[in-house]
């Protein structure tokens, strides 16, 4: 790997930092806070399932953040990462629990407005909706539990030693759960945004298994994450641990329940899969922030007691944080990527080409747009995003949704099938009627990905979406990242 390649991914591994550092007091902070569990021992246990939850789960949350906006240049995605590090770092160091989610979130938006692409506003809103939902879900879950909890206890009569024992226990195994959970659900706030750009490959131990680039680098960062925790975590679970709510063991026990519930939710694939295939609503995959998580489960319990004992200016404080993040992050990501571009001289994004030809023309006619104020601008090939919709904005004005067909329609991402490069796709997660299929198009050109998406789904219905619904939602997914796989492998790479 390039000296350059390291140094870009040291960003990520800072706000990974950063991230243990903070977030590892919403799952052990009320168990520390109540001297119920050790530090060393919270630290070890959060950081060996931290791991194992960032690998075994980690891709779900990613794919919802990868369409707020896809940082398509690693040195971008740099500075996204160190932007929304630097703001959780400072927030961290006040002792407050801010949202690592929120900040990434802003340094995303940041890197849009900066190289001119669009921000999915669905993608947007999805996200945002989470930072109302989190809490208000997790402080349900928090009375529910606590509720039940006091039931069990009360007719268990367990002697106050063998409660406390059990406590301890319980502590250490949601902790473990919720660290999993952590995991699996934040390691796309670390890494999300070096995905697009993700300079490892995927590599296989024989037949048994094969290790992803996606694994690798949510490995790299969840060891960050580790390190973050040991070194810097204690500071923000005293904080989390008895800064907002005086808590009994057991109440400690309830909240990192509700706190790891929620993350799970928000990042379980296999649960998503069973909704979808029983026809209900399904869950958004979605990077939430755990410190909302945690302190919504804190604020449930204290209003269930009446409220007495929460310390509002400590909650004041702490939503100004989240208030204050995405904004932080936003505009140091905005200011630092025009330093990078032109002080040193890094590419931070990579632009794309549009031709509006008559055969992309007629595609965003089939997709339902409107296209005779295109017709001024058939063949002409624009050399930017911003440049593109400039002209769109003058030409027809059109909402975002037509805006987005449009930009993805007449992008221009040149893919040649190359016979001597099939064997790269032996690595793959591919079906064998997919590859059977990829000898139908060997040799032939592809200008853009529709075009070749369309050539794949005539050789083979195993390149076919399925028809819009709840139940092919997840087949549908899984076959855009198996074309990711073919656009990656096979992408003629221009010099911009």
């Amino acid at each position: 790997m390039e000296i350059a390649v390291v140094v870009f991914l040291s960003s990520g591994l800072f706000l990974g930092w950063s991230l243990g550092a903070n977030d590892a007091a919403n799952v052990f902070g009320t168990a520390v806070g109540t001297r119920m569990v050790k530090f060393s021992t919270a630290a070890f246990v959060c950081s060996a399932f931290v791991i194992l939850g960032a690998v075994i789960s980690g891709a779900g949350a990613s794919h919802t953040l990868g369409k707020l906006g896809a940082v398509n240049a690693i040195a971008g995605s740099f500075m996204a990462a160190f932007s929304a590090a630097v703001t959780v770092y400072g927030m961290t160091r006040a002792g407050l629990p801010v949202s690592t989610s929120q900040a990434v979130v802003g340094a995303i938006i940041g890197w849009n407005l900066f190289s001119g692409y669009p921000t999915d506003t669905a993608a947007l809103l999805k996200i945002a909706g989470t930072w109302v939902a989190c809490p208000l879900l997790a402080g349900v879950i928090g009375v529910v539990l606590f509720k039940l909890t006091a039931v069990v206890v009360a007719w268990a009569k367990l002697h106050i030693y063998r409660l406390d024992a059990y406590t301890r226990l319980g502590l250490i195994l949601a902790g473990a759960f919720g660290s999993y959970s952590l995991g699996a659900n934040n390691i796309a706030n670390v890494m999300g945004v070096f995905v697009p750009a993700n300079p490892f490959t995927s590599f296989s131990f024989g037949d048994f298994a094969a290790f992803t680039a996606v694994q690798q680098l949510f490995l790299l960062g969840a060891v960050a994450i580790a390190v973050g925790v040991f070194t810097y975590s204690k500071k923000v679970m005293l904080t989390v641990g008895s800064g907002l709510l005086p808590m009994s063991p057991v109440a400690a026990w309830v909240v990192v329940v509700s706190h790891s519930i929620v993350l799970f939710l928000f990042a379980s694939q296999g649960l998503e899969h069973f909704l979808a295939n029983a026809g209900l609503p399904t869950i958004p995959l979605v990077p939430v922030s755990s410190s909302q998580a945690v302190v919504g489960a804190v604020i449930g319990i204290g209003l269930l007691k009446g409220g007495r004992g929460i310390k509002w200016g400590a909650l004041v404080n702490i939503a100004s944080g989240w208030i204050t993040t995405p904004l932080v992050s936003c505009l140091v990501c905005f200011v630092a990527l025009f330093f990078l571009q032109n002080v040193f001289n890094q590419q931070v994004y990579k632009d794309s080409s549009y031709v509006l030809s008559q055969l992309a023309i007629d595609e965003i006619e089939r997709r339902g747009v409107a296209t005779k104020r295109l017709e001024s601008l058939k063949d002409k090939r624009f050399e930017s995003v911003r440049e593109f919709r400039n002209i769109l904005q003058l030409e027809m004005a059109p909402n975002e949704g037509d805006e987005s067909t449009i930009l993805d329609v007449a992008r221009i991402d040149t893919i040649l099938i190359n016979n001597s490069k099939l064997w790269l796709l032996d690595s793959k997660p591919l079906s064998d009627e997919q590859r059977a299929a990829m000898w139908n198009v060997v040799g032939r050109k592809f200008v853009h990905r529709w075009t070749l998406d369309r050539a794949l789904a005539e050789a083979s219905d195993a390149w076919k979406p399925l028809p819009a619904t709840k139940k092919n939602k997840l087949f549908n997914r899984r076959l855009q990242q198996d074309r990711q796989i073919i656009y990656d492998v096979f992408r003629i790479k221009e010099n911009r």
